[in-house]
């Protein structure tokens, strides 16, 4: 097997460099000449032959055409052959300078591009820069027809607003003459009546000050209401403690003079003593006094709470604080 890269080639006994002559090409020539480059697609298409399509950046390799005739403002416009990749035929298209884009020829249409204006499969435009002008001009105007339209339905409406405004404004001067005349009106009046007239500066205050003393002298009245309440109460109370006492009283000095009665009979013997004693005791038992203590007594029996050995509970206060509207903090 031969070298891939050598040195020093072979050349026959009768080789004779003189016979091998130089052609001269020409420029054109040398424009027309195809040359193979390695180039992706630069759009989706759709070939026109099997209907394959072809997806943006498929690799192919291109024959570059340079035509010699087709310039665009002395831009150079190349020209592209490449092949389907399912049937093989050829699928040609163009650079587009004007437009910064490629147009395709034949062989493929191109697929639709919503932000692409002007580019169509077959090479020709949807609109010239005049009419491109004409219709923006057009939008324009439309767009300044309506902001006109809306500054006009704007400024009624700020002239309705301003109207409405200007009425409100009227009907308060009016209603403020009107308190004006007729205080005028009042003071006149007082005064020819021959009143001392004193202008009331914050007569809200005073109504407020009136309604605070009328609630003291509310709060006042029923303190005092129930303070006398309070003390019928404890009254009241005294008085039973002293009946209770009187009648207890009462009570030692019957049993005082039964005994001295007892006692004062001494010198006879035990019998006798003991039966002066029961008639005594049972003259003390049928006197009217012992009959009128019967029923106090009986009924503070029943009312005298069971005997408990229980240490005795102190006596809760009695709160005032409801009767006097004095709300306890929380």
């Amino acid at each position: 097997m031969s070298e891939r890269k050598v040195l020093a080639k072979y050349y026959p006994p009768d080789f004779d460099p003189a016979a091998i002559g130089r052609t001269k090409k020409s420029k054109a020539d040398k424009a027309n000449r195809f040359a193979t480059v390695r180039l992706m697609a630069p759009f989706s298409m759709k070939c026109t032959s099997c209907g394959e399509f072809i997806y943006r950046g498929r690799k192919f390799n291109a024959r570059k055409e340079i035509p010699p005739d087709e310039r665009y403002l002395n831009i150079q416009i190349f020209r592209f052959y490449i092949k389907c990749t399912r049937c093989s035929g050829e699928i040609v298209f163009k650079t587009d300078p004007r437009n910064m884009d490629y147009v395709v020829e034949r062989g493929a249409k191109r697929n639709v591009d919503p932000w692409k204006r002007g580019l169509t499969g077959d090479g020709r435009e949807d609109e010239t820069d005049e009419e491109r002008l004409d219709r923006i001009e057009r939008e324009m105007a439309q767009a300044e027809g309506s902001e006109h339209a809306v500054m006009l339905e704007r400024n009624a409406m700020e002239e309705l607003e301003a109207k409405t405004a200007d009425a409100k404004r009227e009907m308060a001067v009016a209603d403020a003459l009107d308190t004006i005349r007729s205080r005028n009106a009042r003071l006149a009046r007082a005064q020819r009546e021959g009143v001392e007239v004193e202008v009331l500066v914050g007569g809200v205050e005073k109504e407020e000050e009136e309604r605070r003393r009328r609630e003291e002298e509310e709060d006042e009245i029923a303190a005092k209401k129930a303070f006398a309440w309070a003390k019928r109460q404890e009254e009241e109370e005294e008085e039973v403690i002293m009946e209770v006492v009187q009648e207890e009283g009462e009570d030692e000095q019957a049993v005082e003079v039964t005994n001295g009665a007892s006692s004062s009979s001494g010198g006879g013997d035990i019998k006798k003593d003991d039966d002066a004693a029961a008639v005594a005791v049972a003259g003390f038992v049928d006197s009217p006094a012992v009959a009128a203590l019967k029923p106090a007594v009986k009924r503070a029996a029943e009312e005298a709470p069971p005997p408990t050995f229980e240490k005795r509970a102190k006596k809760p206060k009695k709160n005032y604080s409801a009767l006097l509207g004095i709300k306890k903090k929380a």
